[in-house]
């Protein structure tokens, strides 16, 4: 019979490398590792079938998953998530505001060649408010042009090509809509349009996170954000009304899944090999 040194072991009998335990606090960003599913901490529970773990992705969508050993991911590493303790420090956020991975100390890329152009200056002061970490990281710019009439002129003047994408968000991008024929008219294969079906970006912003139960509906004919200004009682300083908004802003579960799934498709696209 064959016998084994200590340094043979068979496979069958070694035992598996101890992981570390890591407190399930609050916006730690995990991957399960049965399902895939990455999210940040919501809460952790004790149940009768044992302790649990909520976790949210970017998209505001909830899981539940038992804490078991070796059951999910941090940083690509195998942990063993378990329930915190009470008087556990409060722990740093793990991620971005746009739901990604903090990367604590990282220094902004040089900026690309390629860009993003947004309809104005409230869509771009947004975009950054949500996705800035995330952008600078990637050395992509942010830019805003005062509208859309233009873009086909606009796009010839950028001079998009594979190593210069060009991305642009577009408001009320609906069929039918005038913006949604003048994108139409870009077909480069190096500029990507997408938008939202919101008559302004505002309206992108969920009426919870500004404390208003629902944006109003504004007759046609007049001016859209005063109109908004007077049907919620607010002075009629468009520029006022906007900080108001933004500042209810923290993160990307402020804003409604349509705005989200653009920007990080333009996002993907420009930063694409």
């Amino acid at each position: 019979m064959r016998s084994y040194s200590p340094d043979l072991t068979p496979p069958w009998k070694k035992k598996q490398a101890p992981v570390p335990e890591v407190p399930a606090e609050t916006d730690l960003v995990v991957e399960e590792v049965s399902t895939g599913f990455c999210g940040a901490v919501v809460r952790c529970e004790k149940t009768a079938e044992g302790p649990t773990v909520t976790l949210e992705d970017r998209f505001g969508k909830h899981r539940v998953f038992p804490l078991v050993p070796r059951g999910f991911l941090l940083e690509g590493k195998a942990v063993t998530l378990v329930r915190p303790s009470a008087s556990a420090a409060p722990r740093r956020p793990a991620r971005t505001a746009s739901g990604s991975v903090a990367v604590p100390g990282a220094r902004a890329r040089v900026a690309r060649a390629g860009r993003i152009y947004v309809e104005g200056r409230h869509d771009a002061e947004l975009v950054e408010r949500v996705w800035g970490d995330d952008l600078r990281i990637e050395g992509v710019v942010v830019e805003y042009l005062e509208g859309i009439d233009d873009l086909p002129a606009i796009v010839a003047e950028f001079a998009p090509g594979p190593d210069a994408r060009l991305g642009v968000l577009v408001d009320h991008l609906v069929p039918g809509s005038k913006e949604s024929r003048i994108a139409a008219s870009v077909t480069h294969p190096d500029v990507l349009v997408v938008g939202h079906p919101y008559i302004d970006v505002w309206e992108a912003v969920k009426p919870a996170s500004v404390g208003i139960p629902a944006w109003p509906v504004v007759p046609r004919g007049q001016d859209w954000k005063t109109g908004v200004c007077r049907a919620l009682g607010w002075p009629e300083n468009t520029g006022a009304a906007w900080q108001r908004i933004l500042s209810g802003v923290r993160s990307y579960k402020d804003l409604d899944p349509s705005l989200l799934g653009s920007v990080e498709h333009l996002i993907d696209f420009v930063t694409a090999p």
